[in-house]
């Protein structure tokens, strides 16, 4: 992943964040950025917050107990410039969860199944959500990059619930 997310800015989220991964390492690796780790689960938004501490990265990283559907439409909305997504949901509730936090030319970074399936993401699908795909990488861990080319609309993200009940695509 490296060269291909040097351009990441200096906020990140992780997206359904659960034990800490990939969020944990990441934020310990990029000393730099300032991290969200996102969970609507607050026994393990709880267990994150112990983590954090415990590995000494309160200044810089905040666990956040809300259900993407609501906390993109929070404080955050439009201010993040990385995503990562690791078996957070299918491939348009991830999109439509994470869009509205990145910022215009953030990334959605997604960890793909293993041998990777090309045609998971739907371009159309993408574009009411202001993304495009960007680049996908296979080695060492297949990786899809989507770019938010403008910024998500206000209708997204929809009640909390329905992206996964009534998928973009």
């Amino acid at each position: 992943m490296g060269a291909a997310l040097d351009a990441v800015g200096p906020v990140a989220l992780d997206l359904g964040s659960g034990g800490g991964l990939p969020g944990l390492p990441l934020a310990l690796a990029w000393p730099g950025t300032r991290w969200f780790l996102l969970d609507g689960s607050i026994r393990r938004a709880e267990f994150l917050s112990q983590s954090v501490t415990a590995l000494g990265l309160d200044g810089r990283v905040t666990v956040v107990a809300e259900r993407a559907e609501l906390a993109g439409r929070g404080e955050l909305r439009s201010t993040v410039d990385a995503v990562f997504a690791r078996s957070f949901a299918r491939p348009a509730v991830t999109a439509e969860c994470a869009s509205p936090f990145l910022r215009q030319q953030g990334l959605l970074v997604v960890a793909e199944p293993p041998g990777g399936q090309p045609d998971r993401w739907d371009d159309r699908g993408l574009a009411h959500l202001g993304m495009r795909l960007g680049s996908r990488l296979v080695e060492p861990t297949a990786v899809q990059l989507i770019v938010q080319v403008t910024p998500c609309p206000e209708r997204f993200p929809r009640r909390v619930g329905v992206p996964s009940k009534r998928p973009l695509f």
